[in-house]
């Protein structure tokens, strides 16, 4: 029996993804990708660590919560400007209302140090950005399965891997 069989079903159809991304061609690769996934999910985009706050927040454009809902998945980048992946991943854990998010750091960094401190900050993983777009779709229907997005993940092992994308380790809380 394969892992991924012990999963829980999520239901991914009403739910939106955040994409917290400063490169338009990342943002661009991204969007093909979720529809070659075949995940109907609203993906919505931010391009900088302190759009992403003003987001989940709902400050200023971001205060209409039809159009800018509460994601249940953010897909964070670290190399952001203004604000680092890291700064908003401390901000969102200190934020009482936002501390169930699902968040999945997705970025070029595979160094141990950045796992580390993406873990510690409340991370629920980890992921290096593939080097193809195939290995990204791939990646997207992990996630869009569920493989990812639960916690009874970190207990087991990781599901397939290749050698540029993968979760790196284990959730520690």
């Amino acid at each position: 029996m394969r892992f991924e069989e012990n999963l829980p079903v999520v239901d991914l159809e009403h739910s939106a993804i955040l994409l917290v991304e400063d490169d338009e061609a990342d943002i661009v690769l991204m969007r093909r990708a979720f529809r070659n996934a075949r995940i109907a999910n609203r993906l919505l985009e931010v391009r900088d660590g302190q759009a992403a706050i003003r987001y989940l927040s709902g400050d200023g454009e971001y205060a209409d919560r039809t159009r800018y809902p509460i994601p249940f998945l953010i897909l964070l980048d670290l190399r952001l400007p203004k604000l680092s992946g890291f700064e908003v991943l401390a901000w969102i854990r200190d934020q009482p209302e936002l501390v169930k998010l699902t968040i999945v750091v997705l970025t070029t960094s595979d160094h141990v140090p950045d796992v580390t401190k993406a873990h510690e900050l409340g991370a629920n993983s980890y992921l290096v950005k593939p080097g193809t777009f195939d290995e990204l779709v791939e990646m997207l229907k992990r996630i869009k399965g569920g493989c990812l997005l639960l916690d009874e993940f970190h207990e087991g092992p990781p599901v397939r891997e290749t050698p540029r994308t993968r979760h790196i380790g284990p959730v520690q809380r």
